[in-house]
């Protein structure tokens, strides 16, 4: 579970370990009451819960954004309604999918990601979720989570230039499927489906698959029978098959 414990050094490392086991993630507490300046011509802050796992994690981004004027941390009480929820990860599993799912679903507020790797189609994924401003935790200095913080309140996509290129290739590939639906190509399958697929035809199996992919042996089975209805293909060496005689993978 969640601490809100304030104490240690900035740093980039730890993981969602307590997401991963299926535990309540909980934002943190304010370090102390901020109120809105009245008369002074500013503007209002942003509110802001933060939700991390880890507990360094979380007070390295608590330490950076309680600095600044532009947000306002929020306790417990107030995380639903907050504007901003910012999630703090090491990377993607079941658990922190859910919450970002939890959170698109809450009209009250939206959703940024800092995030430490996000993995074979994890673009796709945190996509799917409703989240279109990510922040890699390497990058995540004080003006880079105030500009996060900042562009989530106002709707704004915010994503490294390396990703906004795949997201760009991932839509380009889309939009030649739909003017030619006939055409096969390697929009048929997402990168996580690909992925598995050519771990498949090296023979291994659901749990190395969830090894080596860092999903849930739930999602691997859930992933490729989803290929296998999708495509109308009988079974995995059916998938792997049809996947490379058409050069999907």
């Amino acid at each position: 579970m969640l601490r809100t414990e304030e104490k240690g050094p900035v740093t980039a490392a730890g993981t969602a370990h307590d997401a991963v086991r299926g535990h309540p993630v909980h934002p943190v507490h304010p370090v102390h009451p901020v109120h809105h300046a009245s008369g002074s011509g500013r503007p209002p802050r942003v509110t802001v819960a933060v939700y991390a796992a880890d507990p360094v994690l979380r007070v390295g981004v608590v330490q950076q954004l309680r600095q600044r004027p532009e947000a306002e941390l929020v306790d417990d009480a107030d995380a639903e309604s907050a504007q901003v929820s910012l999630v703090v990860v090491d990377g993607l599993d079941d658990d922190v999918t859910a919450l970002l799912n939890r959170l698109r679903y809450n009209g009250a507020t939206r959703a940024g990601l800092v995030i430490g790797t996000l993995g074979v189609g994890g673009l796709q994924r945190v996509i799917e979720c409703g989240v279109s401003a990510v922040l890699r935790r390497s990058e995540a200095d004080q003006d880079q989570l105030v500009h996060l913080v900042l562009a989530v309140a106002n709707g704004e996509g915010v994503l490294p230039g390396d990703l906004l290129g795949e997201l760009l290739g991932h839509v380009g590939s889309l939009r030649r499927s739909a003017l030619d639906p006939g055409a096969l190509s390697l929009s048929t399958l997402t990168a996580r489906e690909a992925e598995m697929l050519r771990l498949v035809s090296e023979g291994l199996d659901t749990a190395e698959i969830a090894r080596k992919t860092s999903y849930s042996e739930r999602t691997v089975k859930n992933v490729l029978h989803e290929i296998t209805t999708r495509l109308q293909l009988r079974n995995r060496a059916h998938a792997v098959g049809y996947a490379l005689r058409n050069g999907l993978i």
